[in-house]
């Protein structure tokens, strides 16, 4: 880190190098793997919080890379032809495409300057962001800016919905595809299909500790200091924390060169849990504290709903922090008899009330979404370094979504329960057992196909592209979430069974063993009550039932994949001329029927199991 705004350490200048001990990965993840194949790129990562009790840090980077003979003032320091810098931005709120949108025009202002000394532009997109950015914008569509569902159907088509489902069963989910643009982009536009993740779901996503002795580690956790009004902000290259409008803080710009980066630290609010209030003071809720982020046991370890004993809060009581009310909670015993929580439906005011979740620590809607799903050891990690690789064996690690270019991530297949390659849209699943329960049952099929045949139906028809609503990006969010919500309305109906089928036996059976299912579970929903309790596509079997699943057959089935290449070849013959292409035409045609009569003879005989 070459640079940063406010500095990194409190006590520190803007061009002190030294890192605190939880960013201690920030140029690695700022600076990516296979940067120098590239011109210029973005990338998203997270970082853990300086604090036990504070929340993910959220960074945004974007490096370029300019002939060193075209700079105007060449530095002692640079001693090869190209030099690679990086700008990033470390902020409070998950605003990932809005931060890179202004992030990109500062960068490449930067770097028009051809002399990177000229930091004022840094500090100047500190001090804009800081005034111009805060924790409203998570309510509007601006949180999703860049992260397109409809691309996602496109690429992935019926997938989608497995890799949805792979990620509500918890299960360690590895993407794959450089440049890591693209990486970011894809596993980030998977959770905007969760309903309240991206705003409010990736709170304690990062909850990591870098590699060091456990005895070390439990030392700095106790003897943290806790920083009540200033907490400094992080670029790769020069950072520092200052006050912005408001009693806001943001962290400045950094630029970093080879292992070093430029990123302004951008911190949204006084303290690091709120919302503002309309007379622009802030009113944030506290998370339940944590004894440690890596502690196998918690105050949370069971999720009995009696841990939650007085259902009937009295308004006064109400004003309480959440910790206050989990302490006291915890501490009156547990009794078997004791109701769990409820939470009351809220009125259609136009807007989503958030309530704080006792048990997540996430500010939940009256669903209980977000889904307490990167929780407890469950990480997100947008794109990781080959420096953190020890977290995917790490024991503190339950499970992980993450991002990865380089290629022994992907090698090391047993650190994984899934490898999802972007480039080929292939989603690998290792375990045979994990495959039959994520088979789409003929419901899941159907809606799959629907997503699909709207955005493909409509591709050219959208106005401008992906903003109409049918088979545009909000669209496929409203999709997912009635998906979501029907689902859980299922499960809370009584002689289910047939009900819950449509989603699949086998699947949900897995998904109630999770730990986002059992915090949503230990409080009540009055409001799913006004939910339809069925899957949004079931229906009687028919022959268009059957045509779905040979399609999905074909494109998952190693044979499936070989008559697809047979019949790609017999194309490509068929367009040339002379004698050859006879002979290769017609042994091409010998080839893809024997293929086809070899495959469809094996569904056959398998179409009454895929079929239940």
């Amino acid at each position: 880190v070459e640079f940063s705004y406010p500095p990194l350490k409190r006590g520190e200048g803007h061009d002190s190098q030294s890192l605190p001990e939880e960013w201690k990965y920030l140029p690695f993840l700022a600076l990516p793997d296979g940067a120098h194949n590239y011109q210029e790129d973005t990338v998203f990562f997270h970082l853990p919080p300086r604090c036990g009790d504070r929340t993910t840090v959220y960074g945004v980077s974007c490096y370029r890379q300019i002939e060193a003979k075209a700079l105007k003032v060449r530095q002692a320091d640079i001693t090869r032809e190209t030099v690679q810098k990086s700008v990033c931005v470390l902020s409070q709120l998950p605003l990932y495409g809005l931060l890179q949108a202004k992030l990109q025009l500062i960068t490449h202002a930067y770097f028009e300057e051809k002399d990177f000394s000229q930091i004022s532009i840094l500090k100047e997109l500190y001090d804009h962001m800081n005034s111009s950015l805060g924790s409203t914008l998570l309510e509007g569509s601006q949180v999703y800016l860049g992260l397109s569902p409809r691309d996602l159907v496109l690429h992935f088509r019926h997938k989608v919905l497995i890799l949805f489902k792979l990620i509500l069963l918890e299960k360690k989910v590895l993407f794959y595809i450089s440049p890591v643009n693209r990486l970011v982009g894809a596993l980030m536009t998977v959770l905007s299909l969760f309903p309240g993740m991206i705003e409010h779901g990736l709170t304690d996503c990062s909850q990591y500790r870098p590699r060091k002795s456990i005895s070390e580690d439990a030392g700095l956790q106790e003897n943290t200091p806790r920083l009540s009004d200033s907490v400094s902000a992080a670029e790769t290259s020069n950072t520092n924390l200052g006050m912005g409008e408001g009693g806001r803080k943001m962290a400045g710009n950094h630029s970093v060169e080879g292992q070093k980066a430029n990123v302004p630290f951008s911190q949204s609010e006084k303290t690091w849990n709120g919302a503002q209030s309309s007379n622009g003071t802030v009113q944030r809720l506290k998370v339940p504290s944590r004894t440690s982020p890596a502690s196998s046991e918690s105050d949370w370890e069971t999720l009995d709903p009696s841990i939650l004993e007085e259902s009937n809060l009295k308004e006064g009581e109400r004003e309480n922090t959440a910790s206050e009310q989990a302490e006291n909670l915890a501490s009156e015993g547990m009794s078997s008899e004791s109701l769990p929580i409820t939470v009351q439906p809220q009125a259609n005011t136009g807007h989503t009330v958030l309530v704080p979740g006792l048990i997540s620590g996430l500010e939940e809607d009256q669903y209980g979404m977000p889904l307490a799903i990167f929780t407890k050891g469950y990480l997100c990690l947008p794109y990781m370094a080959l420096q953190q690789h020890h977290l995917l064996s790490d024991v503190a690690v339950r499970g992980f979504v993450a991002g990865a270019t380089n290629i022994l991530f992907r090698q090391q297949k047993h650190l994984s329960d899934a490898i999802v390659e972007i480039e080929d849209a292939h989603v690998q699943i290792h375990d045979p057992e994990l495959r039959k329960i994520l088979n789409p049952t003929t419901a899941d099929l159907r809606f799959a196909d629907y997503l699909v045949k709207h955005v493909t139906e409509n591709r050219d028809d959208v106005f401008l592209d992906g903003t109409g609503w049918e088979g545009g990006d909000e669209w496929i969010r409203a999709q997912f979430s009635a998906y979501l919500h029907a689902l859980l309305a299922a499960v809370l109906q009584p002689d289910n069974e047939k009900t819950l089928s449509d989603f699949g036996t086998a699947f949900v059976a897995a998904w109630k063993n999770t730990h986002n299912y059992r915090v949503w579970n230990s409080n009540k929903h009055p409001a799913l009550a006004e939910v339809n309790s069925s899957h949004p596509f079931q229906g009687q079997y028919s022959v268009s039932d059957v045509k779905l699943r040979l399609s999905h057959s074909v494109q998952n089935s190693e044979r499936g994949k070989k008559i697809g290449n047979v019949m790609a070849s017999t194309s490509r013959n068929v367009v040339q001329t002379g004698k050859a292409v006879g002979q290769s035409v017609g042994g091409a045609f010998t080839s893809a029927k024997s293929a086809m009569s070899s495959w469809f003879s094996t569904f056959t005989q398998s179409t009454p199991s895929l079929g239940d």
